[in-house]
């Protein structure tokens, strides 16, 4: 059992036992936790190494360093300006003082990181993504999960330091252990909230099933108790699926299979709460949206048939939205149509006027969620989401920059950690050349990226050293 499994563990049992705030699990981001020496004397090879917490030994990793970024332009996602001339000064993990430059004095030593020709943000944060592909057949687990971490690092290099990720498509629990091994430190990926299998309404009882697959439930009892088991295995969200596919009428309007009764989606959402994880509906439209807002859940995915009434009622409950807008607006949307409908109708017209009227109904929350899954919106451009949200839903540049950073933070429950940029916050930052603001796909096109202090990727400049002035 690692060390964090232990952490889930005993908060776990703290919880059961009301001694735990349902929020608590969400309160911060993870930490990287400090390396243990291996007992001394060391009667082994080499110099006196450190111990993981499985108890295997490794190399220590170097002192932290003291990093002084240079920023030409920074962008405050909390009042959505964009400043000018600005010093960032990190050491470790942490952001330990940022200010205009002039104000904020570079510590002898420091790495000055010169980022004076670029625009400085927050690090990016993914509310919909896959970190593993669909699992084909004949793929063994090793080599899913080699997939699985070859995606979460080309999303780190685009610049998403955070994600959430919506289920592992038939690779059971592995999520977990791949979150916790990038919390460790042992791979680099990014802060992951994870939801594990998931969990869907059996539609043809008797049928065998995939024990790393999505739980397959046919009652209130069958609900709680899948509940009970992602959060036994540490999990931070619960997927669920109230809705099926679409289809059109005749006349041309769109219905929705129904998933779940009502009583069994309440069940989950409530045993959830109860257990301090939130929820995430896939909801497309018709009587699993309604139900998925009467249920309290969480997050809204996708939500294709959304109303203003629904909104509203939203707003008024507290539910979030993720459109994942790029991943449902794709040309292989109007071939499906084509095909089913002769050309008749479309579904994309209507997402479209969904996801613009969420994005003027006052107080929703809108984050910005790709859905990259390795099919077809694959690992690495999740950043066109953001000129769908600036351009084809209205929410313009700063909203749209906010939709993945500060919103998408205060939705995870870390906005003390991540999504702006000020003391005591994680040192999770990207850079792009020219302004975002004025040009919102200036995000397809990130150059640096450093994740809790450390440079993940430099496409701009040479660090140097600098000193006290």
């Amino acid at each position: 059992m690692t060390g964090r499994n232990v952490v889930l563990g005993a908060g776990l049992a703290a919880m059961l036992a009301g001694a735990l705030p349902a929020a608590a699990l969400f309160a911060q981001a993870p930490a990287t936790p400090a390396p243990q020496r291996a007992p001394e004397p060391w009667r082994f090879a080499g110099e006196r190494p450190c111990v993981r917490p499985d108890g295997g030994v490794i190399q220590c990793p170097p002192p932290p360093r003291t990093y002084a970024i240079r920023a030409g332009r920074l962008f405050d996602s909390v009042t959505g300006r964009m400043l000018t001339k600005q010093i960032v000064l990190v050491t470790g993990e942490r952001i330990i003082e940022a200010g205009p430059d002039g104000q904020v004095p570079i510590p002898a030593g420091a790495t000055v990181i010169d980022l004076s020709r670029a625009t400085l943000l927050p690090g990016l944060v993914d509310m919909h993504s896959h970190m593993y592909d669909t699992r084909r057949p004949g793929m063994t687990a090793e080599r899913s999960a080699l997939i699985a971490i070859s995606n979460a690092q080309a999303t780190l290099r685009a610049g998403f330091t955070s994600a959430r990720d919506m289920s592992s498509h038939a690779n059971g629990y592995g999520d977990v252990d791949i979150r916790n091994a990038i919390n460790l430190g042992e791979i680099d990926g990014p802060r992951f909230q994870v939801a594990g299998r998931g969990i869907r309404w059996e539609e043809k009882p008797g049928t065998p099933a995939n024990p790393l697959d999505a739980i397959r439930i046919r009652s209130v009892d069958e609900a709680r108790a899948a509940v009970r088991e992602h959060v036994e295995h540490g999990v931070d969200w619960i997927k669920l699926y109230p809705t099926g596919n679409y289809s059109f009428t005749p006349t041309g309007d769109a219905q929705y299979v129904l998933t779940y009764p009502l009583p069994v989606l309440q069940a989950l959402v409530d045993e959830a709460h109860r257990l301090g994880r939130k929820t995430a509906c896939h909801s497309f439209g018709g009587a699993g949206l309604e139900y998925t807002i009467t249920a309290g859940c969480d997050v809204v995915e996708h939500g294709y048939g959304l109303t203003q009434e629904h909104l509203n009622t939203m707003v008024q409950k507290g539910l979030d939205y993720d459109p994942t807008f790029v991943r449902y607006t794709e040309p292989y949307m109007d071939d499906n149509d084509a095909k089913a409908t002769g050309g008749k109708f479309r579904m994309i017209p209507i997402f479209e006027r969904a996801v613009r009227m969420a994005a003027a109904t006052k107080g929703l929350k809108v984050v910005a969620g790709s859905g990259a899954d390795g099919s077809t919106l694959v690992h690495g451009i999740q950043t066109l989401e953001f000129e769908w949200l600036a351009t084809r839903a209205g929410m313009g540049p700063v909203r749209a920059i906010q939709a993945g950073t500060i919103t998408a933070a205060e939705v995870l429950g870390w906005q003390r950690d991540i999504g702006s940029i000020g003391k005591g916050k994680f040192a999770d930052l990207v850079a792009v050349s020219g302004d975002p603001v004025a040009d919102i796909t200036e995000l397809q096109r990130v150059k640096f990226v450093m994740k809790g202090g450390k440079v993940v990727r430099n496409d701009v400049t040479e660090a140097t050293t600098g000193g006290a002035r």
